[in-house]
C-alpha cells in the first residue's frame, strides 16, 4: 500500500494577512482564473476592466466573466466563517452569474464534460447531503493540514461538476478560501502550466485518483511568501512586501 502524502502548510500568514495578500493579487488571481473561460485579456486589459473601464475588442462576455470573478475574490476576502455548501452556492451564483442554466443551485440531472480526442467523461448525479457531509468531515479531520483540504475539496468539487457551470471557478475560489482560513496562502497554477495542468485534471477525471494532481499542484501552484515561513514582520514590512507584489517586484526573504 502506498503510504499517503503529507502536504505541510507552506506558508504561515495570519487569516487577515493572507486576506491582504489575496487583495494585493486580485488581478493576478482574476487574470488567471478567466482562462477557465477562455478569456485572453493581458494583464493590463484585465486590470483596466477590473478598474471598470471598457477595453476595445474585448468581447462583453469576458468582461462579464472577469467583473465575476473580481466580485468572487471579494466575496471570499470579506467572510469571516469557514466554509459551508451555501457560500460554494454564493460562489457559484456570483462568478457564474451568466452562463450557468440556474447559478448557485447544485446540478440537478446529468452533465459531462469532453476530455478530447472523442473521449467524454460522465460525472455522478449530486446528492447535496452527501456533498454537505463530504465538505464537513473533510474539514474537520484533524489528521490533514490546511493546504491538503482545500487541494481535496478543490478537486473533488472539479471531477463531481456539483454546479450546471463555473465549476472550475466556483472550486478554486472555495479551496482559496479554506487557504485564507487557514493562512496557508493561496493556489493559482502559472499560466505557463496550464497545458500541464489540463492533462492532469483529464487523467483525474478519467481515473478519480487525484494524488497526482494535488502533488503536481502542491509543487507548481502554492503561492504566498516565503519569509513568512521564517519569522514573523511587522506591519511596516508587510506593507512594503505588498506594495512590491503590486509592482510585480521580486520579494526576498
Amino acid at each position: 500500500m502506498t503510504e499517503k502524502q503529507v502536504y505541510e502548510d507552506r506558508y504561515h500568514f495570519t487569516p487577515a494577512e493572507n486576506k491582504r495578500f489575496a487583495r494585493s493579487n486580485f488581478t493576478k488571481l482574476v487574470h488567471t482564473n478567466s482562462r477557465f473561460e477562455g478569456v485572453n485579456t493581458t494583464l493590463p486589459q484585465t486590470q483596466t476592466i477590473m478598474d471598470g473601464m471598457s477595453v476595445a475588442g474585448v468581447p462583453v462576455e469576458d468582461v462579464l466573466t472577469i467583473v465575476n470573478l473580481k466580485r468572487g475574490w471579494q466575496y471570499i476576502t470579506t467572510l469571516n466563517e469557514p466554509l459551508t455548501l451555501t457560500m460554494e452556492k454564493q460562489i457559484n451564483k456570483i462568478v457564474a452569474a451568466e452562463d450557468a442554466l440556474v447559478p448557485g443551485e447544485l446540478r440537478q440531472g446529468q452533465g459531462g464534460l469532453d476530455l478530447g480526442s472523442k473521449e467524454f467523461f460522465e460525472p455522478p448525479l449530486i446528492d447535496e447531503q452527501e456533498e454537505q457531509t463530504f465538505l464537513q468531515k473533510t474539514l474537520a479531520n484533524s489528521q490533514t493540514t490546511t493546504t491538503d483540504k482545500a487541494l481535496t475539496i478543490m478537486y473533488h468539487n472539479m471531477r463531481q461538476q456539483i454546479f450546471w457551470d463555473g465549476n472550475k471557478r466556483t472550486a478554486t475560489l472555495s479551496a482559496n478560501k479554506i487557504m485564507i482560513d487557514g493562512g496557508a496562502g493561496l493556489i493559482n497554477v502559472p499560466l505557463d502550466k496550464w497545458d500541464t495542468w489540463n492533462e492532469l485534471i483529464a487523467d483525474y477525471y478519467r481515473t478519480n485518483d487525484m494524488n497526482k494532481i494535488k502533488q503536481w499542484t502542491y509543487d507548481n501552484a502554492i503561492q504566498g511568501l516565503e519569509i513568512r515561513a521564517d519569522k514573523k514582520l511587522s506591519a511596516n514590512e508587510l506593507n512594503e512586501m505588498y506594495k512590491k507584489l503590486k509592482k510585480n517586484e521580486p520579494i526576498r526573504a
